[in-house]
């Protein structure tokens, strides 16, 4: 069985094949030049399209202009109540991406500035998206479609709990609190969401809150179950070919693990071997997401919420923020690698309005690629991309000389580890 589920993964790699530098700005036939660049420029490229991308959000949230300004466009046969959902779609995964780089001390430098910037508006953001008297209170309670975004909510306090949730006073902490206990009297699909409830309980959790030890305890033995092997799991009870292992699956279930062992003894048993099949697991799905990485920074635009662009990497980008890339990945290949995607992604205009918001689609305008739960508010997943920069700026993922990636080594007829299948 999972042989044949690999075969898609395969037929992936070596279809994705010669690709024809057509890529960047939306522009066809535009060659792509060689650029000879350094760690610095390549830091700068990614804070400039991360503050581009976030900058919006944060910024209305923290005047109380959201819901104002969001624009509501959604996918062709949308099934939600897009009011409801769309505006806490747009925060909480909007923070989540943004965490780690906020979570870095202040420091005098134009970047620095920048973040102290945003986080001090986020935290204004934070306070007014659960205060009832303003505008942009955020909808916890009607729906089922908050339990995810409350879940990307709860891993942006995870990864920046000195940036974003300790500053919070007493009044709004209890408030969120209050909000993510309420989703208990809903369920979601029988799929991934089943690691949003785990990981909204596993941060009740870690603030010594009272939590539900069922809904973690039933994710983390699901996920067992629907492990297919080589880093793949299964979305349900049937596998599905796209990025949800890394949008979703990987990076959820690793901290999950880890913030459970980290507050020790609980009603959950988690073991340190757990987390270590976990994380080897995430390491390995890692090597397969820098492996389609075109020469060109380009990759394939397959399966469901290809819409949530750069977030497609976010376990890439997460095995690089933990420093855990195998030895025969370099940081500085990831680097390289990510900072084409993100060139190609977000140096134009074309996957944002005139008035700086994401559209719906995957490189410009596509609304026909949104999937039927596509709203605005969907597509800042696309933060998820920018996890690296949470390292700080001195470190060897930045300061390393530029490196070609695998795909591009292999192409271009150098010499390419190759590949394999792991056990665990």
């Amino acid at each position: 069985m999972i042989r044949k589920l690999q075969l898609p993964v395969l037929l992936l790699l070596l279809l994705w094949g010669p690709v024809n530098g057509q890529a960047g700005r939306g522009q066809k036939g535009t060659p792509v030049p060689t650029v000879v660049t350094t760690g610095a420029k390549d830091r700068a490229q990614w804070v400039k399209a991360l503050y581009k991308i976030a900058w919006p959000v944060v910024h209305n949230l923290a005047a109380g202009t959201l819901k104002k300004n969001l624009p509501l466009e959604q996918g062709p046969d949308y099934n939600l109540v897009v009011k409801d959902v769309t505006y806490l779609e747009a925060v909480g995964r909007t923070v989540a991406g943004i965490a780690p780089w906020l979570e870095l001390p202040d420091d005098a430098t134009e970047e620095g500035a920048l973040r102290a910037k945003m986080r001090r508006e986020l935290l204004q953001g934070l306070r007014n998206a659960v205060d009832p008297e303003n505008p942009d209170c955020l909808n916890f309670k009607k729906q089922n479609q908050p339990i995810v975004d409350a879940a990307y909510l709860s891993h942006a306090f995870l990864r920046a709990p000195k940036a974003l949730w300790e500053p919070l006073d007493s009044l709004t902490k209890r408030r969120y609190i209050d909000a993510f206990k309420s989703l208990r009297n809903r369920s979601g699909a029988y799929n991934n969401w089943l690691v949003f409830a785990a990981l909204i309980e596993g941060f009740l959790r870690y603030i010594g809150e009272d939590y539900d030890p069922v809904r973690v305890d039933y994710a983390l033995n699901k996920m067992k179950d629907w492990y297919t092997g080589d880093s793949w799991y299964k979305d349900g009870d049937l596998f599905s070919m796209d990025y949800y292992n890394s949008y979703v699956i990987h990076p959820m279930l690793t901290d999950l693990i880890r913030t459970l062992l980290e507050k020790r003894p609980g009603k959950v048993h988690v073991t340190t071997r757990d987390y270590e099949t976990a994380l080897s697991r995430m390491v390995r799905h890692a090597e397969f997401l820098e492996r389609i990485i075109g020469p060109d920074g380009t990759y394939p635009a397959f399966g469901r919420s290809v819409t949530y662009r750069t977030a497609a990497f976010q376990a890439l980008g997460q095995v690089a923020l933990m420093e855990k890339l195998p030895e025969h990945i370099q940081p500085a290949q990831v680097r390289c690698a990510l900072t084409k995607v993100i060139t190609n992604m977000f140096d134009g205009n074309q996957n944002f309005d005139a008035n700086g918001w994401l559209v719906l689609g995957f490189n410009g305008h596509q609304p026909m690629m949104a999937d039927v739960y596509t709203s605005t508010g969907s597509l800042y997943m696309a933060t998820l991309g920018f996890l690296p920069l949470g390292l700080p700026a001195d470190n060897k993922f930045w300061t390393d000389p530029p490196a070609d990636w695998t795909s591009k080594r292999a192409w271009s007829g150098q010499p390419v580890k190759k590949d394999y299948k792991v056990e665990y």
